[in-house]
């Protein structure tokens, strides 16, 4: 990204981009995006895809650790709202900016304008998708990278970067996929058509088999900018940092590139004390930057694989190229890409979550805990209708946002009576419910400001005998501890195992089938914020809660944030 120096302002603010100097090196950076759908072939097929500014994925904002970001958002859509939300931005001080239709603000309005302005006070790997309805899906998201301040570095090296943005893509669009996911009986999304790398790939098609036999399948991308894989071109002898984050809307994934160790540095914004792996899983919602060096014969390219994982693999491996410079991209060698894991193979994916660790002298988590939640995640019926549950409530949004029905003491807006805290000691999470009916609901979890929350997430059986699914969950407006992982149902004597010498500060973390994880954050940020399974589809099918702490301390909230509702009606 390109500062502006005074003379061109004028020209850099018309093309949607401005700095303007605020404090000690800390900028302004200014954005005007328009959101419309438009034509796009993201694998090789025409579809309609979700852009902003002509662009998909949406442009990459870059800023510095300290700097404020100003984006405003204008609503192209002819039919339905727009939000946008900051996935990893903590929102201190700007709770109404944290882009979630119904929590923190109003949708905004086709024609609308809303101006998105906050600080990002950390350095690390974020990116940015739409929180309304399932437009995430439908292709509305882009990378935000916070580089360190003026004069300060990473705990690390490297000569270069790399950005990698993830995604998972259907050709059925997002409107059919919500009517049927709220239909009776319901008609489940599918898997992928295709896996993206920054939003490219390639629908039935052997890439691998493209370069070596030109004839074979029915790729289609060459000559096709919007779906030919993006080359990652690399000197030999050099340590590279590469990003990536994913924002899928149901795969988790599995990255690894051929003949080439990965160290891994950074998990969502926080440092983590290295290690080395050969191949890492990324769950929806997750961030990480892996150094890589290329000391490998630069005389061949080599392939970077994206693969299913967590799920029975249905799509095909999304490649790109490993490309040393100055080797020709086209010359591939015979061999074949890295092979994905097997899908189930759990304990793969537990030996890498449970390496990583702290950065030595990153902040310790409190000792002890104010108030401890569990969370029973579980499938059911609610009306005929198949949902997900938390503590037997499916979430469902009320019309009004909590932040401002909160601050202006609305209570009628959302159900009063908070969900529970705990579930049924008798619960068997190894077996389909023996009631598998649940309820509705829109109540709010009210927690006391600056005190310590335990969150337990269990995982349990799913309505189908003998089936318990992956789910990445994310939290807003905070990072947590993750203070371990385990099998079965969880039980008191299970404190006895958490690490709280050195346990990574994450914003998403993954419940395993039939397992617990268990986290621990400092309700600290005043606000209400929205904790929820980062699967699309899930979060339709209400697999969320919210949290409330300390709204009184919210200052000012701007208009046009809660100009909807009954807040609509108060501010009138």
């Amino acid at each position: 990204m390109m500062g502006c120096k005074s003379m061109d302002v004028v020209l850099c603010c018309i093309i949607g981009l401005c700095l303007v100097q605020v404090s000690l090196g800390a900028k302004a950076r200014h954005f005007k995006w328009e959101v419309e759908y438009m034509y796009r072939s993201p694998d090789c097929l025409e579809h309609i895809v979700l852009g902003i500014n002509g662009q998909f994925p949406g442009p990459t904002i870059r800023a510095n650790a300290g700097d404020t970001i100003v984006v405003e958002l204008t609503n192209k859509l002819h039919t339905e709202g727009v939000v946008i939300h900051w996935h990893g931005i903590r929102q201190l001080g700007t709770p109404w900016a944290d882009g979630t239709a119904s929590i923190s603000q109003c949708a905004i309005n086709p024609g609308d304008t809303f101006k998105y302005r906050f600080k990002v006070d950390r350095a690390g790997t974020y990116f940015y998708h739409g929180h309304y309805g399932m437009q995430r899906s439908a292709g509305l998201y882009g990378s935000l990278i916070v580089d360190m301040a003026e004069g300060e570095k990473e705990p690390f090296h490297y000569d270069a970067e790399l950005n990698l943005l993830l995604s998972d893509w259907w050709h059925k669009g997002v409107h059919e996929q919500e009517v049927g996911l709220s239909s009776i009986p319901m008609r489940w999304i599918g898997e992928p058509q295709s896996l993206l790398i920054n939003g490219r790939g390639q629908y039935n098609c052997s890439m691998a088999a493209k370069f070596s036999e030109p004839a074979v399948g029915q790729c289609k991308f060459r000559g096709n900018e919007e779906c030919a894989p993006q080359i990652l071109k690399v000197h030999p002898n050099k340590t590279y940092r590469l990003r990536i984050a994913s924002t899928t809307a149901l795969a988790s994934l599995n990255l690894a590139i051929q003949g080439h160790k990965m160290v891994v540095v950074e998990a969502d914004g926080n440092h983590v004390q290295p290690f080395v792996v050969s191949d890492l899983d990324i769950y929806s919602g997750e961030s990480y930057s892996v150094l890589l060096t290329t000391d490998q014969n630069p005389s061949r390219n080599y392939w970077v694989s994206i693969g299913v994982r967590a799920r029975e693999p249905k799509t095909r491996q999304a490649l790109t190229i490993l490309n040393y410079s100055p080797t020709s991209a086209s010359k591939i060698h015979a061999s074949q890409p890295p092979v994905t894991p097997a899908w189930n193979d759990y304990n793969h994916s537990k030996s890498f979550t449970k390496s990583i660790y702290a950065l030595m002298g990153s902040p310790k988590p409190p000792e002890t805990f104010h108030r401890r939640i569990l969370l029973l995640n579980t499938q059911n019926r609610v009306n005929g209708f198949i949902k997900w549950s938390i503590n037997n409530v499916s979430l469902v949004l009320p019309p009004t946002p909590y932040l401002g029905s909160i601050k202006f003491g609305l209570t009628n807006a959302f159900d009063q009576k908070s969900p529970p805290d705990n579930f049924d000691s008798s619960y068997d999470i190894m077996k389909p419910a023996t009631n598998q009916n649940a309820t509705q609901g829109s109540g709010i979890y009210t927690i006391t400001l600056n005190t310590t929350v335990d969150v337990i997430l269990q995982n349990a059986n799913a309505l189908a005998e003998g089936l318990s699914e992956v789910h990445p969950w994310h939290l807003h407006g905070h990072d947590f501890w993750v203070l371990g992982y385990g099998e079965g149902k969880f039980k008191d004597e299970d404190d006895k195992t958490f690490n709280l010498k050195n346990p990574p500060l994450r914003n998403t973390a993954v419940i395993f089938p039939y397992g617990w994880t268990a986290l621990r954050f400092v309700a600290d940020n005043p606000g209400v914020w929205a904790f929820h399974c980062h699967i699309e589809p899930h979060l339709h099918m209400g697999m969320g809660v919210v949290f409330a702490e300390g709204v009184h301390r919210v200052g000012q909230i701007p208009r046009e944030a809660l100009a909807c509702g009954l807040t609509g009606n108060k501010l009138n």
